[in-house]
């Protein structure tokens, strides 16, 4: 996969890109990834890429020539990116460019999921008032959100987004599993976990995870996520796919919660 940021802040992703999970990715050539100031395509001697609104209001407004030209200037040849970015690879194949944007579509794990089956991602991370609005209209492919609130800038929602969607990729993980039982990932939360010691401050590990009766664990775990997912987020659970067990499970677990709680 490769994947472009266009930033006005290309050391801001120095750390990230190097370091962890990503840092690895790239090592492995699982991923290429590349900062693209998009200052470079500013075209006038002050290098200006925002200036204020028509009609008038508070703020700056990113102009659109700047970015087109930096999103196009990927199309047609790799980007160099920055000294710890990887060294992008061209695929011909159609890049989704992706805005990070507090009006977008709110980033899920599906999302992740959808775009990590994607060979060429581009993300522009906006600062200031917002975007002209014709980048919205004749350049992006997706808008995104990382929640209702707003930042400085969209250098920390791609960071988020990236490092979501890079965990998926074939060979990034050590353990495959590990991505295929996230929390969200079934729809549900993940259940809980245990390591050693067996015995810590009087706490012990539940006897089913000892046992060594591998479909006991498994039907535990299914459980003790749909439990969590109950009492943590359970709007989860309306979409959620249930065996007939499991409902009758989770009615009586509901109905235990109403009885402490009466």
């Amino acid at each position: 996969m490769n994947i472009d940021v266009l930033t006005l802040f290309p050391a801001m992703f120095e750390g990230v890109f190097t370091s962890s999970i990503l840092g690895k990715a790239r090592e492995k050539g699982i991923v290429n990834l590349s900062t693209v100031n998009f200052r470079d395509f500013a075209g006038n001697k002050h290098n200006t890429v925002d200036d204020y609104p028509y009609g008038g209001g508070g703020g700056m407004v990113l102009k659109p020539d700047p970015i087109f030209a930096a999103v196009e200037s990927l199309l047609d040849v790799p980007s160099s990116g920055s000294e710890t970015a990887g060294e992008p690879v061209s695929t011909g194949a159609k890049p989704r460019v992706i805005l990070m944007c507090p009006q977008g579509e709110t980033f899920t794990q599906r999302k992740a999921e959808e775009l990590s089956r994607e060979e060429h991602l581009i993300f522009i991370c906006g600062h200031y008032e917002g975007y002209d609005e014709r980048i919205r209209e004749h350049l992006v492919t997706d808008e995104l959100s990382i929640g209702d609130y707003v930042l400085t800038g969209g250098e920390l929602p791609a960071m988020v987004v990236i490092d979501s969607v890079v965990r998926l990729l074939p060979g990034v993980l050590g353990n495959e599993q590990s991505a295929v039982t996230d929390s969200f990932s079934t729809g549900l939360l993940e259940y809980p976990h245990y390591t050693r010691p067996v015995e810590f401050r009087g706490w012990t590990v539940p006897d089913v995870l000892i046992s060594g009766h591998h479909a006991n664990i498994t039907e535990w775990r299914r459980l003790q996520s749909l439990y969590r997912t109950f009492k943590r987020r359970p709007e989860l659970l309306e979409n959620a796919e249930l065996t007939d067990k499991e409902k009758r499970w989770l009615r009586e677990k509901m109905a235990e919660e109403e009885g402490r709680q009466g």
